[in-house]
């Protein structure tokens, strides 16, 4: 398969990372404890996307959970920022994509962090759309055409795996590396034919595009995209009672997305902006897992026995070093310890 084009280097990485970080978290200086003031501190990545993430954000689940600590949210749009964040040491938490996870275990200086959480499975909230104007039907009509995608994603994994399926190679279609937002425009201006995203850009993508797949098929035919919480490596190292908070809080947030629907759509609708008609939608293409099924074996698993996760981290690694978005997978033990499952799951009784 023709090589496509690979990331940046991890120094081109860093230097990103630290522009992030002082736009992100301006006046909060690092240091060993984690603090700020003299108050405990937690910098949390997030995106505007659907997930129990917003109703611990919009609630204050974690606020009240753990009263004497600084706790800041700070918007991300992509996996691939968030990993340049971590590599500037600017988070402790963030949701990330299970496909810019797996790369950033990748290389001879893999991202010190790890899996923690699963924050939802991705369904119809991510899928690949063509302008109808273009008159393309299905993947395979894409050759030849412009596809936009943000690179290092669970959905560029997903477009990847998409066009093989079809019999195509990335290097069939022209892929452009646009972040959402710049997405939309492009597709406005009618610059691209086609892309794969998430919401809330791709609803307003569909009322003008043709859905071709979507990461619930994608998933069914045996490469699932997860979008997942990581915890960094000096977070577990100085302050694992505030992780037990955090996942108590997530594990809250996913019990409220079952019991308490209209309180959920009523939190999803204030942090994103959006009516509560379209944040129910939202919340209905999604895949939101139980705090029981998020620690059994068909997903993350407990401290010492991983769950199917694993097997779904290390074959998406293998599938992006065959499609050269990254130079090797790696090895199975690396994976592995890119797991923290400590105290699952007594610690959400």
């Amino acid at each position: 398969m023709s090589r496509v084009p690979e990331g940046p280097s991890r120094r081109l990485l860093l230097a990103g990372a630290l522009g992030v970080a002082s736009a992100a978290v301006t006046g909060c200086s690092s240091n060993d404890e984690g603090s700020s003031g003299g108050a405990k501190r937690l910098r949390i990545g997030y995106f505007a996307f659907p997930s129990g993430d917003l109703i611990v954000k919009n609630r204050k689940l974690l606020e009240k959970a753990l009263p004497g600590y600084e706790i800041t949210w700070i918007k991300f749009d992509s996996g691939a920022s968030v990993n340049q964040a971590f590599l500037g040491k600017a988070l402790d938490i963030a949701a990330l994509g299970s496909s810019p996870f797996a790369r950033g275990l990748s290389g001879a200086s893999p991202i010190p962090y790890k899996v923690a959480w699963i924050l939802d499975v991705a369904g119809d909230n991510e899928a690949l759309v063509a302008r109808k104007d273009t008159g393309v039907s299905d993947v395979a009509g894409l050759k030849g055409r412009t596809v936009a995608t943000p690179f290092a994603s669970t959905s560029h994994y997903s477009l990847l795996a998409a066009l093989e399926t079809a019999g195509l190679e990335a290097s069939d279609v022209k892929l452009v590396d646009l972040q959402p937002q710049a997405i939309l425009a492009a597709w406005q201006r009618g610059d691209i034919d086609a892309t794969y995203v998430w919401l809330p850009t791709l609803d307003e993508l569909r009322k003008t595009g043709r859905q071709l797949t979507s990461s619930k098929q994608v998933g069914a035919a045996g490469k699932p995209t997860l979008d997942l919480a990581v915890v960094s490596d000096d977070l577990i190292a100085r302050d694992p009672k505030a992780i037990e908070a955090w996942r108590k809080s997530e594990a809250e947030a996913l019990r409220l997305l079952k019991s308490d629907p209209d309180g959920a759509v009523d939190a999803v609708s204030a942090e994103l902006g959006i009516s509560k008609t379209d944040a129910r939608a939202q919340l209905a293409q999604g895949v939101f897992l139980t705090p029981e099924q998020v620690t059994s074996p068909d997903w993350l698993g407990t401290d010492g026995n991983p769950g199917r996760l694993l097997s779904y981290v290390t074959d998406t690694a293998r599938f992006l070093a065959g499609q050269k978005q990254i130079d090797a997978a790696p090895s199975a033990a690396a994976i592995r310890d890119a797991f923290y499952a400590k105290g699952l799951p007594d610690v959400l009784k």
